[in-house]
């Protein structure tokens, strides 16, 4: 295996020059992010046009990564199961215009409203073969809005085991030689709430997949079959030569670190989620021995989305450079006990492990790094995705006006998001505010797509002044979104963590604020509570309940730790935030030592301490 940079060859011994290696490599991320563009641009619903709540990725013909599109996290680490579950389940079955849809969490999949399509390439020359000669696989992954089960939406915060949750599918052909299977796609559409929008988006996922099939095609016309094989090849040896010289950087050793998830729903509080990170040389073991077991609730994580969380955790303490693909993942080893939160045993729920333990699981494995290299580790993000469903029967089917309170002949909706938060403070840089983060990479549905698309209002989104930890750098703030149920009955879940226990700092940082969500019965009752008090009833960060019309949710995020001493933060950037209100004069009194009623002019030098 060359050490250079670039070129190589298959094992068939095909050699591929420098040039034309890092153009095929160019290329085939060029084909990943173009199979997204499409995706997003056909999507039907608000979660994948506006949210971008899916993924995309092309494969080898060995069912190995070669490039993606810079998507979710949680998906892009477990797709490589999915494509391995559907080549296994249809082995030397597989022929030009096929596809496979699965969604199963214990044959590849993650959680069930999260739809995986794989369809294999084939040489184009010998499409007409009775043996085609297979170069590759395209896959994509979506987050669906429903996909069925007990809760509109398909994230049940109390569901306690897998049949609740939705409708859980094997590997199935759903389209085979160009033509779906309209008895299969039946059976799916039959079985959830918006059958119109789940046909719309498994379309634009059928779109994206034929993108990939058509610029593969050209690839191969343009540079063959044995080339482009061989550069497919030669670019995951050159990831995994990166990736090993960037682990042998870091001192051998082991590095422990564990954290808690608040509760499961069902009782069960303070879940550990433990981790011992063991660098030998330029390989890394990861063992989650000590871990919770598997529990009632849903937040147990199936094994691929434990590897996804820790490949994209060693990635991040790594060089940002290296092109992601199968070989960045070889220098890497997951051991993960049976029947645990990180790796359980069907008929475990598991809708929230790919939400809420992902998050702990990345917040562990950089937990551990930083024991050893703090300034490769940002502190704590918000740690949580803060789950939100909403579904019911829209009133607006009636007379277009949802404050009638009539349900008339409305249809069905569901409507599904996740929420920004705090990103975590770093060496040399404050965290960002309200942002996605870790396993999530999504954007917001902005407040004018959601009150058009569903019986639903925002009266209030904002920042959370005060909810970054401090520190030398600040952790990053969380968020409020206020939605109110508009002229309608809805049914509601929330899925969260981080209310109990906050997003550690690092460095002599703090941590950072906790989440929250409220209640208010009417608008009346939120109108009347005092700005930015918790007035209203608590909710439970894990909890599903009927809400009557005119009901406004508070969802409150979590900020992110801070990184670095406190004391040591410039006072220029205490009177910047004192003056875009993202921190109050009584918190830069009592975390800084700072009069924020007079703030000084712009001086650089650290903020004095109280005792100074």
């Amino acid at each position: 295996m060359s050490d250079d940079p670039a070129g190589g060859a298959a094992p068939g011994g095909t050699e591929v020059d420098p040039v034309t290696l890092e153009v095929v490599r160019n290329g085939c991320v060029a084909v990943a992010e173009e199979m997204n563009a499409n995706l997003v641009r056909t999507g039907y619903s608000p979660n994948i046009k506006e949210r971008r709540d899916c993924s995309c990725a092309l494969f080898d013909a060995d069912g190995e990564m070669v490039s993606q599109a810079e998507n979710m996290p949680v998906h892009l680490g477990a797709m490589p199961f999915s494509v391995a579950a559907a080549v296994d389940a249809f082995e030397g079955d597989l022929h030009p215009g096929d596809a496979i849809l699965l969604n199963d969490p214990f044959r590849g999949g993650a959680h069930l409203p999260d739809l995986t399509l794989v369809s294999p390439v084939f040489a184009p020359e010998t499409v007409d073969d009775d043996d085609p000669r297979l170069i590759a696989y395209a896959a994509n992954r979506a987050h669906h809005a429903d996909i069925g089960g007990s809760t509109a939406g398909s994230v049940a915060a109390d569901s306690t085991e897998i049949y609740q949750e939705g409708l859980r599918i094997p590997p199935v052909k759903l389209i085979e030689g160009g033509e779906i299977d309209d008895d299969v796609f039946g059976m799916i559409l039959a079985n959830v709430r918006t059958p119109d929008e789940r046909r719309g988006d498994v379309r634009a996922q059928e779109a994206a997949n034929e993108t990939a099939r058509e610029r593969v095609h050209g690839m191969v016309d343009e540079y063959g079959a044995d080339t482009l094989e061989a550069a497919f090849e030669a670019v995951k040896d050159y990831s995994e030569r990166r990736m090993r010289s960037e682990i042998d950087e870091f001192p051998d050793g082991t590095y422990a670190f564990e954290d808690l998830l608040d509760d499961d729903g069902r009782g069960n509080e303070d879940l550990p989620v433990a981790v011992e990170v063991t660098v030998d040389g330029d390989e890394v073991g990861v063992d989650f021995a000590g871990t919770a077991a598997q529990t009632e609730g849903p937040i147990n994580a199936v094994l691929a989305v434990t590897s996804s969380a820790t490949y994209y955790a060693v990635r991040c303490v790594t060089d940002p450079e290296i092109p992601p693909n199968h070989g960045c993942y070889r220098p890497i080893s997951i051991d993960a006990p049976e029947r645990s939160l990180v790796n359980p045993e069907p008929p475990a729920a598991v809708v929230g492990g790919n939400l809420e333990t992902s998050q702990r699981v990345t917040d562990v494995v950089l937990g551990a790094f930083a024991t050893e290299a703090p300034e490769r580790v940002l502190a704590a993000c918000q740690g949580t995705m803060n789950n939100v469903t909403f579904g019911g029967t829209d009133p607006r089917g009636a007379d277009g006006d949802a404050d009638t309170g009539a349900n008339g002949d409305g249809e069905p909706y569901a409507f599904y998001e996740t929420q920004g938060g705090g990103f975590g403070g770093r060496a040399g840089k404050d965290g960002m505010d309200g942002v996605h983060v870790h396993m999530s990479n999504t954007m917001n549905t902005p407040a004018e797509v959601l009150e058009t698309a569903y019986p639903l209002r925002i009266l209030r989104y904002a920042l959370r002044p005060d909810s970054g930890g401090a520190g030398e750098f600040r952790g990053g703030l969380g968020l409020r979104r206020d939605i109110e149920v508009r002229g309608h009955e809805a049914r509601f879940s929330l899925l969260a963590d981080r209310q109990q226990h906050a997003p550690y700092g690092l460095e002599g940082g703090d941590e950072g604020e906790r989440g929250a969500a409220f209640l208010y019965d009417d608008t009346d009752a939120y109108e009347a509570a005092v700005d930015g008090a918790d007035a209203g009833e608590k909710l439970p960060q894990k909890s599903v309940r009927d809400l009557p019309a005119g009901s406004v949710v508070s969802i409150r995020t979590p900020g992110a730790g801070g990184y670095g001493d406190p004391a040591e933060r410039a006072r220029s950037a205490i009177e910047r935030d004192l003056r875009l209100g993202k921190l109050t004069p009584a918190a830069a009194r009592e975390r800084y030592g700072v009069d924020g009623a007079e703030p000084s002019a712009g001086s650089d030098e650290p903020a004095a301490s109280d005792d100074e």
